[in-house]
């Protein structure tokens, strides 16, 4: 009869756990020194091994072959065969799911006074105890503020919060964390050389990922892909039986939009889906790709946080020095935050493509900075019209409304028109209201100066710059730093090229948005990219 892998290869003692090594250190030294407690509460998600540990314990406390404890169980003696059988009439595992009643404490209570038939302990093993209902609970404390010494209770569950808390003080609790893929993967690969199969490393490190952080998940996909063909494991297999990516493909995609090439990341996108990966999968695919990507740019490749064969290191290597690592998170930041209208809209294939068009046409989202360090890369970008995606990346310095009031000065001796005094004026302003304001107002150049009112031109290309400069109270500030610097009031005129019509009124209202681009503006950094390379913002989104 045939065994599904998870329960044939199950570890049997405390040196074969995988992946919660602390924790099964901790038992054994607990046996040893005679100080096991009463009760436990075993957590985590799903197959990370609290049922298969509960029953190492059981069978280390009861085994026959030994006089006391052991930290090796024989696993050959009658109660070590039984309590891996779920068979043994001394310790009793129970499903919290259908036995939540309080009737059926009331039962478990009942005979837990009864000693054991032929082990030293009497051992519960209640799987899902969060399931419990509130009554249930409430019976159980009684017997363990009071348990008979040859009692031992066992907890298991996924949601420890639902877990009363006045249960959990009279338990010792252990956190078992989710298995690393690298563990996984090197447990797949004893298993599959135990059974005498051939496979590539590549489909072994691709079933680790998916199982996140799951033994038990992990070979459950491996048995589905053994009862396919027993001869050999393949990573073609893997996709056309599992849904997963193509790496070639997905490296493919992810080299387009690192090219900036618009059409072919909409064709290597269109490949993908036609092999049959859904949307809302190449989404994670991706994030994992650019995952991928990030650790590698930032922590190199030979990082134990890397899970990668060789080849695959080969494309990763390639491609990472066409990213930054303020792109690489922008992406992976943006994939997380459209996965869940992926999954929903009645339309997703219109939503990635969009999404990746933006990366595409983001100019490698080269980061301030290095625009600011690398005239070159900035120039190509003026040369080819490409619009730089500033994002916030950085936190703007001197938002408006923490800006100095301006500091009274002395009338100037300047001529009343002051026109070519404006680079000196520009000099006062950025002293007085920071860069920010003085980076808009160096898009204008002044046309007149009459009945104290200066008036400034903005060309077409500074419409934005002039919007700015009338909001968020910022053009009464330039208008009190020029009347202390004249020593009486001075009324500013702010028109487009070619205008003469008075337009001092700031807009009375002012989008959230517009709040957000200008106080992204305001930092030098920013603004120095805006105006020296005629940059144009796209869009702002506020990191995670």
């Amino acid at each position: 009869m045939y065994k599904v892998l998870a329960l044939k290869y199950r570890s049997q003692s405390f040196d074969d756990v995988v992946g919660q090594d602390p924790i099964a250190q901790t038992l054994k030294n607990a046996i040893k020194t005679d100080r096991v407690a009463h009760a436990y509460l075993f957590t985590g998600t799903r197959g990370v091994g609290k049922t298969t540990m509960a029953r190492i314990l059981a069978k280390a406390l009861n085994c026959l072959s030994a006089d006391k404890p052991t930290i090796e169980p024989c696993c050959k003696c009658e109660s070590c065969i039984a309590v891996n059988l779920g068979e043994d009439i001394d310790v009793l595992e129970i499903d919290g799911a259908s036995n939540n009643g309080v009737e059926e404490v009331r039962k478990l209570r009942e005979n837990a006074i009864y000693r054991p038939t032929r082990a030293r302990f009497k051992i519960y093993i209640i799987d899902e105890v969060h399931m419990l209902t509130t009554s249930a609970f409430n019976a159980l404390l009684k017997i363990l503020e009071e348990p008979p010494s040859h009692v031992k209770f066992i907890f298991a569950t996924t949601e420890p919060n639902k877990v009363l808390a006045t249960i959990q003080s009279r338990c010792q609790r252990y956190d078992f964390s989710n298995i690393a893929p690298a563990v996984i993967a090197e447990q797949l690969k004893k298993v599959l050389k135990l059974e005498k199969i051939e496979f590539e490393d590549g489909l072994v490190i691709q079933i680790a990922k998916m199982a996140n952080g799951s033994m038990r998940d992990a070979l459950s996909l491996l048995d589905r892909l053994i009862s396919v063909t027993g001869d050999k494991l393949t990573v073609e297999l893997l996709e056309q039986f599992l849904g997963c990516p193509n790496y070639e493909q997905l490296s493919t995609l992810v080299s387009r939009i690192a090219d900036n090439d618009d059409k072919a990341t909409l064709d290597a996108a269109n490949e993908l889906i036609n092999s049959g990966m859904s949307e809302i999968r190449i989404v994670d695919a991706l994030t994992d790709f650019m995952r991928d990507l990030m650790v590698a740019k930032s922590a190199g490749l030979d990082s134990e946080l890397l899970l990668l064969t060789s080849q695959q290191k080969e494309k990763i290597a390639e491609l990472i020095e066409k990213f930054d690592i303020a792109g690489l998170v922008y992406c992976v930041t943006s994939l997380e935050k459209i996965r869940w209208q992926v999954k929903n809209t009645d339309n997703p294939r219109a939503l990635l493509e969009a999404l990746l068009l933006r990366f595409a046409l983001a100019e490698h989202f080269l980061n301030v900075e290095q625009l600011l360090n690398n005239p070159a890369s900035a120039r190509a970008a003026v040369k080819k019209n490409v619009k730089v995606e500033t994002t916030s990346t950085t936190a703007p310095k001197r938002p408006i409304q923490d800006l100095p009031p301006a500091k009274p000065k002395a009338p100037s001796d300047s001529s009343a028109g002051g026109l070519d005094d404006w680079p000196r004026l520009l000099s006062l302003i950025t002293d007085e209201l920071g860069n920010g304001t003085a980076g808009l107002l160096s898009a204008a150049k002044p046309v007149g100066f009459t009945d104290d009112v200066l008036t400034l031109s903005f060309d077409a290309k500074g419409r934005m710059s002039m919007d700015m400069c009338r909001s968020n109270g910022r053009l009464q500030q330039i208008q009190g730093c020029l009347s202390a610097h004249f020593g009486k009031p001075v009324k500013l005129k702010l028109i487009l090229e070619g205008q003469r019509k008075t337009d001092d009124k700031p807009k009375q209202t002012e989008s959230s948005y517009a709040k957000k681009r200008q106080e992204i503006v305001s930092d030098p950094a920013v603004k120095a990219v805006l105006t020296g390379l005629d940059a144009t913002i796209t869009n702002i989104e506020e990191d995670i």
